[in-house]
């Protein structure tokens, strides 16, 4: 049986906006920006492609999340693909349905520094 790397990812991460994560809250499951929406998918990155995630597509957002998910509770909806006009090297997981709550490990504010760079916590490279 073959391994690939992108399957012994236990933990994928989405930035979320503040008040997108609350009305997630109030609803049970997290449906996605418009973005993701617009795509038919929910985006994801892995911790390595996190921080070049948010500086190409949330630069500057002062109140955003990120939101922590365990894969083992996704199933058959996450799919690892290219990048959308293969963009960006290696693959990446997109879920194909909401994100139910029970699924996030954690969820952490990403602060802007004084340059306007998102502050992650030390686990991410």
């Amino acid at each position: 049986m073959i391994v690939y790397a992108h399957e012994m990812e236990k933990l994928i991460y989405t930035l979320v906006r503040a008040a997108d994560w609350r009305a997630a809250e109030q609803a049970g499951a997290y449906h996605g920006s418009a973005d993701d929406r617009r795509d038919g998918f929910l985006h994801f990155s892995t911790a390595p492609q996190l921080r070049a995630s948010a500086a190409k597509h949330r630069a500057g957002i002062a109140d955003l999340l990120m939101v922590e998910v365990a894969t083992a509770a996704l199933g058959a909806a996450l799919k690892w693909e290219p990048a959308s006009g293969g963009s960006r090297p290696g693959l990446f997981p997109h879920l194909y349905g909401a994100l139910p709550l029970s699924a996030v490990a954690q969820v952490v504010p990403l602060p802007l520094d004084k340059d306007g760079l998102h502050q992650f916590p030390s686990s991410i490279p």
